[in-house]
């Protein structure tokens, strides 16, 4: 894996979810296309907690000592338990983008990493290339649901309009 397109790819992502959340009304940041889904302002605050709770953390933790116990998380639980949709977007979006900068500061340090140290879990064996790669697929998985939430706002309120003629969201 190259770790400079890793490193790349993360900092163009980072401008990519700062678009993604500018411009929003409160309403439009906290509005969600049903009770169960994420509105824009959570999945921003999940974003930073992942950021320094999950990939960087454990990164660090595999490549100094694979063997150390991971701290735990709770992702899903920290949405309703950290009170995400009570926090501002715009202050949401600089902590985010801080610890995004920590992270690719921390990732340009690295000198010739060992992506291949593995950490054993329950879950299964996971190696630090695993993880690092699975950081990026975060970023894209989290950019697609950040967009679909854009145009399902647009399709919810363009009323009487309609969004049609753009073609149908599909994933492929």
């Amino acid at each position: 894996m190259d770790l400079d397109y890793v490193i790349e790819r993360m900092a163009a992502n980072a401008g990519i979810f700062e678009s993604l959340a500018q411009g929003l009304t409160t309403e439009q940041a906290s509005w969600k296309p049903a009770p169960d889904k994420w509105s824009i302002l959570e999945v921003v605050n999940h974003l930073y907690d992942e950021e320094r709770e999950d990939f960087r953390q454990r990164l660090q933790l595999v490549l100094t000592n694979a063997s150390l116990p991971w701290p735990p998380i709770a992702p899903q639980e920290w949405v309703t338990a950290r009170a995400y949709s009570e926090r501002e977007l715009g202050q949401s979006v600089v902590n985010f983008l801080s610890e995004r900068e920590k992270s690719l500061t921390w990732l340009r340090s690295l000198r010739s990493p060992k992506l291949e140290n593995r950490h054993e879990r329950e879950a299964g064996s996971l190696s630090a290339g695993d993880l690092l790669a699975s950081w990026l697929a975060h970023d894209f998985l989290h950019i697609r649901q950040l967009s679909r939430l854009h145009w399902e706002y647009l399709t919810a309120n363009a009323n009487p309009f309609q969004t049609d003629y753009a073609g149908p969201w599909k994933e492929s």
